[in-house]
């Protein structure tokens, strides 16, 4: 047999000089893990409650747009940008940039989102939440920290009354057999449970 010079029979590429296929996968597998726990740690909010990345991506980009899209409807717009900055606090900045471009009117609605966004985020990330307080401080607007003190007044009624009514609601435990001043008593097991108006 004659062999042509410059080519081998037989095996083929040996083991040192073969690259590893599996290196580019591992390595393009972490990069992806790294970049996803950064942008999980900004979240205050569960996944279904977030704002997608192509509306904070446009937010950021243009913070009048959000004005613009929600027209004179500040219900929507006071959720919206809670939702927004209860997604990723980093968008503070650009809630700045709202502020000057929104007219007085529209600020109430933003203070109350920054405080909507801060009590979402309280639970779950103290830090987003401390940084979100600190910048509705530091805002110099009258009309948005009225918003933002008006929406602590309403969420801390709304949380009593919520209080309130659960210890309205819920009977005393065993309750319904025992009766007298210290609960003592056996009460009466044929007597007609009082219906809920």
């Amino acid at each position: 047999m004659q062999q042509k010079q410059g080519t081998r029979m037989g095996r083929g590429l040996t083991r040192r000089h073969a690259q590893p296929r599996w290196l580019p996968t591992v390595l393009i597998g972490s990069a992806l893990i790294v970049s996803s726990v950064d942008a999980c740690r900004a979240q205050c909010v569960e996944f279904s409650d977030r704002a997608s990345q192509l509306e904070l991506d446009t937010f950021v980009k243009s913070p009048s747009s959000l004005l613009e899209r929600l027209r004179n409807d500040k219900e929507k717009l006071r959720y919206r940008l809670a939702t927004l900055i209860a997604t990723n606090p980093a968008v503070l900045p650009s809630v700045q940039t709202l502020i000057s471009a929104s007219a007085s009117s529209d600020r109430s609605a933003i203070g109350a989102a920054l405080r909507i966004a801060e009590g979402r985020c309280t639970s779950t990330k103290p830090d987003a939440a401390r940084k979100i307080r600190d910048f509705a401080q530091r805002i110099g607007d009258l009309n948005v920290q009225a918003g933002y003190s008006a929406a602590g007044e309403d969420d801390s009624g709304a949380q009593q009354a919520q209080s309130q009514g659960k210890g309205l609601a819920q009977p005393p435990r065993g309750g319904a057999l025992l009766d007298g001043e210290w609960k003592t008593k056996l009460a009466n097991p044929f007597k007609p449970v009082p219906l809920p108006n």
